[in-house]
């Protein structure tokens, strides 16, 4: 073994997995899946299906594929030079920390807003299924378990907990959607790109707008998580210790110095690591696409026919009841067991993530915080912070999990991700061959696939963000 297979720790870069070994080490992407699989799935991709039917099922396949390339790239880069996303931010070209100042203010922001969004949403799940448990009490338990779950900083912890939260809601997705599934010809509709009108009793109703891209916009928002899943991603890649990332722990740039000595030898190892994110990246893609048209199809077939789209205060409740009037008891207590734990494993996923993703960029625009605070004692300072600001939007803003889910939807998962594709791109093909010695770049080179996936991500999300723009300027003619 050459001195460029070891990092500067003296820590070993180990083979990578082959044939069926594979599937022992997928981890994190049931992170990723149980993180994203959350609000977005149960409450609004049920609620848009309600109001739009599965006309609109080509939105959650666009939604959940499109960010897949921005995770799936993002998480390359980090298993080549072993540093995260937002240490790659750091090295885009232009003024000093641009990209990393604007995601630390805005995702300070997004964090307050989801964490709090969640918790409420998990509290309303949780007062459905215990009615004698004040709803704030339920949202504030939700959070202290998240916490839980989250403060010791170890991967495996939130692995295990999280691959159990898949599996529950993965069930409860797919009995519901069964039961209800429609016609080979409609779903297939439902992939032509339309834009259904919004019916007309469902815009009697004061909690649902009457433009189409207002209702499908927090459904592309959520899909496979927003801007800051995908960072997340390359940190429980990081957890996992896949490729260069071996041993390195969180809180720390790339080792430039053995990435320009890299050897050929061990950027073929590194390769089979890649091979491995490949699949472990495209599990959590079926499982978004799959869970996320099941609840969209639920909520045609059950609340739709019904004409129904549960406002803020009575959310739980209603999907709840109508479920249950159509497969009894069962059915009604099955979703909410889902909708319960989807709601509490984003929590996890986002108490575990933000902190990180806030400790790191406090740690490159900030650097006397990093020097005052060990990495773990930020990471903690930050989801006590989160802690504390969802106690007080569960308290104060409870009975409005639908509005604030579709308002942080659209500042989360859609207005950053086009400035996502575009930097992970450049990471790609611009960053990456400086730090990477000329014989492991010609190893480690992404395909041309990449390009493209990460340039029509970027096209379709800065469309999406025009798009409210130009139906307002088309009505005014």
């Amino acid at each position: 073994m050459t001195q460029s297979d070891k990092h500067a720790n003296n820590v070993s870069i180990p083979a990578a997995p082959k044939g069926l070994a594979i599937l022992l080490l997928v981890g994190p992407s049931m992170v990723w899946a149980a993180e994203y699989i959350g609000s977005g799935e149960v409450i609004i991709a049920t609620r848009t299906g309600a109001i739009l039917g599965t006309t609109v099922l080509w939105a959650v396949i666009m939604g959940v594929f499109l960010k897949f390339w921005v995770g799936m790239a993002g998480a390359r880069y980090t298993v080549c030079t072993g540093e995260a996303m937002i240490d790659m931010f750091d090295r885009i070209p232009g003024p000093r920390h641009w990209v990393v100042w604007i995601v630390l203010v805005v995702q300070f922001v997004c964090a307050i807003l989801s964490i709090g969004t969640l918790a409420t949403s998990a509290g309303a799940f949780l007062h459905s299924l215990i009615p004698c448990a004040p709803l704030s009490l339920c949202g504030w338990f939700a959070a202290f378990f998240a916490v839980a779950v989250a403060w010791s900083g170890v991967f495996n912890v939130l692995k295990i907990v999280m691959s159990l939260f898949v599996f529950i809601v993965v069930i409860g997705a797919f009995y519901i959607a069964v039961r209800v599934f429609p016609p080979l010809r409609e779903l297939l509709a439902g992939l032509t790109f339309q834009l259904p009108a919004v019916p007309d009793w469902a815009v009697a109703k004061e909690s649902v707008s009457d433009s189409t891209w207002q209702e499908i916009l927090p459904v592309l928002g959520w899909g496979a998580g927003g801007f800051a899943s995908q960072v997340w991603y390359t940190y429980w890649v990081l957890g996992a210790g896949y490729g260069a990332t071996a041993g390195r722990g969180y809180g720390k740039p790339a080792d430039e110095k053995a990435l320009r000595q890299m050897s050929r030898e061990t950027a073929l190892n590194i390769k089979g690591w890649c091979r491995m994110l490949y699949v472990d990246s495209t599990l959590a893609m079926v499982l978004g696409v799959l869970v996320t048209g099941a609840f969209l199809i639920a909520g045609a077939g059950i609340l739709g026919v019904n004409q129904l789209a549960p406002a803020n205060n009575d959310m739980a409740d209603v999907l709840s009841q109508v479920f249950a009037q159509r497969w009894d008891k069962f059915g009604g207590f099955l979703f909410k067991l889902a909708g319960a734990v989807a709601m509490v494993s984003t929590l996890c996923g986002q108490l575990a993530g933000w902190p990180r993703l806030l400790a790191d960029s406090f740690r490159i625009c900030i650097p006397g915080f990093n020097r005052k605070f060990a990495w773990k004692t930020q990471f903690r300072i930050f989801l006590i912070l989160f802690f504390l600001t969802s106690m007080v939007i569960v308290f104060t803003l409870g009975t409005q999990p639908i509005f604030l889910l579709k308002i942080s939807s659209i500042l989360e998962g859609v207005l950053l991700i086009a400035l996502q594709a575009a930097c992970v791109a450049i990471a790609l093909y611009f960053v990456m061959p400086k730090l990477l010695s000329p014989e492991a770049y010609a190893v480690l080179k992404p395909s041309r696939i990449f390009a493209v996936g990460l340039v029509y991500t970027f096209l379709f999300f800065s469309y999406l963000c025009l798009a409210p723009l130009l139906e307002i300027i088309g009505n005014a003619r």
